[in-house]
C-alpha cells in the first residue's frame, strides 16, 4: 500500500532577526562546554566571550534597525516573534548592559573568588531571555523569556558564597519570583479564556473589533498580569525582594539587575499594556497610574532613611521604576517614547553608579555604609567627579540626561491630565535628590583620616564610569538625536 505524502508548511524563520538571541544563547552554551573541559584556562576566556557576544549583539542591531526602518516591522514563527523599532532599541540596551557588566565583573570576581565561567554563562542566558521578552509577540513566548531570565538571575544573586546575605537575598528573590510567575501565568490563562488566543496581534485586533458583554475574566487577567510584571520591574508593593537582593548580590550582578533586567521587564510591560490592550486603556490606565505614584513616593522616601549606599540605590531604583511607569500609563506615542529614553539613560546611570560601588565595597563587598565614602574626593578625585555626574543625573539635575528623562515622563502624566500624579512625581524627585546629596556630602565635605589610604580602581571601572558620565552629559546638553531615535522606535504589532 502506498500512502500519498501531504506537504506540510513549517513556520517561517527569519534568521537575521533572531541573530541577537542566537549569539547570546550559543555563546553561553559554548562557554559552558569549554569551561567544563578547561577549568584552569578559563579565567580570561569567560569575560572575553561575554564581552564579545555583547559587542556583536550591539553591532548587529544596526543593520537590523536599518532594515526595519526601511521595510517595516515583521512577525514570524506563527507570529510568535515580532521585530520592530522598539525591540531593536531595547535589544541594544540589553547588549549595552551585558557589555558594561562584563567589563566590571572580571576584577571583582577575581577579588571575591567567584567562578568566572558560571557568572558569564548565567549572564548571557539571562540576556537571551531578556531579548526574547523584548521580541515576544505571544504571551506564552513572553512568559518563557521571563522564566529564562529570572532563573538565571536567581542563581546570579546567590553566587557570592562568602556572604550569607547573598544566599538570603537569592532565596527571597526566588520565592517571591515564583509567586509572581504564578500570578502572571494565571493572568495569561484568563486572558486566553476570555479571548481565545495568546498572540498579541490577535488579542489587539479582537479587542478593537469586539465588545465583551462579560469582561470580568479579562479584568482579572489584567490585574494578575500587572502583579506579575510589577514584580519584575520592582514596583511597589511588589518590590520587597529588591533591597535584600541588591544588598546581598555581587555588585556586578546588581549592575545587570538594575540595567538589563529592568529594561527587559519594561519591554514586556510595554508590549502587553500600551500596545496589546490599547482599546481597554480606561480599565488599566488608572491602576498603573496609582502604581506609579505609590512606587515613586515609596522609593524616594525610604531611600532617604538608608545608611547603606547599596540599599539606598536599591530603593532609588524602585523610585526610577515609578517614574518610568508614568510614561507607561499615558499609553500614547510621547509617553512610550519617554519610557524608551528613560530606559536608555538609566542603563548608563545604573551601570556607572554601581561600578563605583564595586571599588568602594572592598574585600568581601561589605563596606557599603555611607561612611565608606568619606573623603573619596581626596582619595580618588577623578572617580568622585564621575560619580558626582552620575548621581546628579539620577537626581534629575538640569543639563543631565536624567533631567530630560524625568521631564519626559512627567510631561506624559500632564498630557493625560493626571496633574496630581505629576505633582507627586516632582515632589518625590526633590526628595530623592536629598539621597544623592548625602553621598556627595560624604565624598566632598566629610573627611575620615582612617580611610585616606589609596584604593585600587580597575581599568574596567574607569571605562564604564567615564563612558556613562559622558553619555549623561551629552544627552543632557544635546538630547535631540536620542529623542528622535526613541520616536522612531515606537512599538507596533504586525502579523506575518
Amino acid at each position: 500500500m502506498v500512502f500519498a505524502s501531504t506537504p506540510v508548511s513549517t513556520p517561517e524563520i527569519v534568521w537575521w532577526a533572531l541573530l541577537p538571541v542566537i549569539v547570546l544563547a550559543v555563546s553561553a552554551l559554548l562557554l559552558l562546554t569549554v569551561s567544563s573541559l578547561l577549568k584552569k584556562a578559563i579565567n580570561w576566556l569567560a569575560s572575553t566571550v561575554s564581552l564579545t557576544a555583547g559587542v556583536f549583539v550591539l553591532v548587529s542591531t544596526i543593520p537590523i534597525w536599518n532594515k526595519i526602518q526601511n521595510d517595516g516591522a515583521i512577525a514570524f514563527l506563527n507570529d510568535s516573534i515580532g521585530i520592530d523599532g522598539s525591540t531593536v532599541f531595547l535589544t541594544s540596551l540589553i547588549a549595552i548592559a551585558v557589555i558594561t557588566t562584563s567589563i566590571i565583573a572580571r576584577p571583582y570576581l577575581n577579588r571575591e573568588g567567584i567562578p568566572d565561567s558560571e557568572f558569564y554563562v548565567l549572564l548571557l542566558l539571562s540576556a537571551a531571555g531578556g531579548v526574547v521578552m523584548a521580541t515576544a509577540n505571544d504571551l506564552i513566548v513572553l512568559f518563557l523569556g521571563i522564566e529564562i531570565l529570572s532563573i538565571a538571575v536567581y542563581v546570579l544573586v546567590a553566587l557570592h558564597l562568602r556572604k550569607i546575605e547573598s544566599q538570603e537575598g537569592a532565596i527571597k528573590y526566588f520565592l517571591l519570583g515564583a509567586f509572581s510567575s504564578a500570578f502572571l501565568l494565571y493572568g495569561i490563562a484568563l486572558v486566553y479564556g476570555a479571548i481565545g488566543s495568546t498572540n498579541l496581534f490577535a488579542i489587539k485586533n479582537y479587542l478593537a473589533s469586539s465588545i465583551l458583554v462579560e469582561d470580568g475574566m479579562l479584568m482579572i487577567g489584567f490585574a494578575l498580569m500587572i502583579v506579575g510584571l510589577g514584580f519584575k520591574i520592582a514596583a511597589f508593593p511588589f518590590h520587597s525582594w529588591t533591597p535584600d537582593a541588591y544588598q546581598g548580590a555581587p555588585t556586578p550582578v546588581v549592575v545587570w539587575m538594575a540595567a538589563g533586567v529592568k529594561v527587559a521587564g519594561f519591554a514586556a510591560l510595554i508590549r502587553v499594556f500600551p500596545l496589546t490592550f490599547a482599546s481597554y486603556v480606561d480599565d488599566w490606565q488608572i491602576p498603573i497610574a496609582v502604581l506609579a505614584g505609590l512606587t515613586v513616593v515609596f522609593g524616594s522616601v525610604v531611600a532617604v532613611v538608608q545608611s547603606d549606599v547599596k540599599r539606598m540605590l536599591a530603593y532609588s531604583s524602585i523610585a526610577h521604576a515609578g517614574f518610568i511607569l508614568l510614561g507607561v500609563q499615558s499609553a500614547n506615542t510621547d509617553g512610550v517614547a519617554s519610557v524608551l529614553f528613560y530606559l536608555a539613560i538609566y542603563t548608563f546611570l545604573a551601570s556607572g553608579s554601581f561600578a563605583v560601588l564595586t571599588v568602594v565595597g572592598g574585600d568581601g563587598d561589605l563596606n557599603h555604609d555611607i561612611t565608606a565614602y568619606k573623603g573619596l574626593a581626596q582619595r580618588k578625585p577623578v572617580l568622585a567627579i564621575l560619580f558626582t555626574v552620575l548621581l546628579l543625573g539620577q537626581a534629575g539635575i538640569p543639563f543631565t540626561g536624567g533631567f530630560i528623562a524625568k521631564l519626559g515622563v512627567i510631561s506624559s502624566a500632564v498630557d493625560t491630565k493626571l496633574y496630581f500624579l505629576a505633582g507627586i512625581a516632582m515632589v518625590s524627585a526633590a526628595i530623592s535628590a536629598y539621597v544623592y546629596l548625602r553621598i556627595l556630602m560624604a565624598m566632598y565635605v566629610e573627611i575620615d583620616e582612617d580611610k585616606i589610604a589609596e584604593i585600587h580602581v580597575p581599568k574596567g571601572v574607569w571605562v564604564v564610569t567615564g563612558l556613562a558620565s559622558v553619555v549623561v552629559i551629552i544627552t543632557g546638553l544635546i538630547p535631540g538625536p536620542i529623542v528622535e531615535i526613541t520616536r522612531d522606535a515606537i512599538p507596533i504589532l504586525v502579523s506575518g
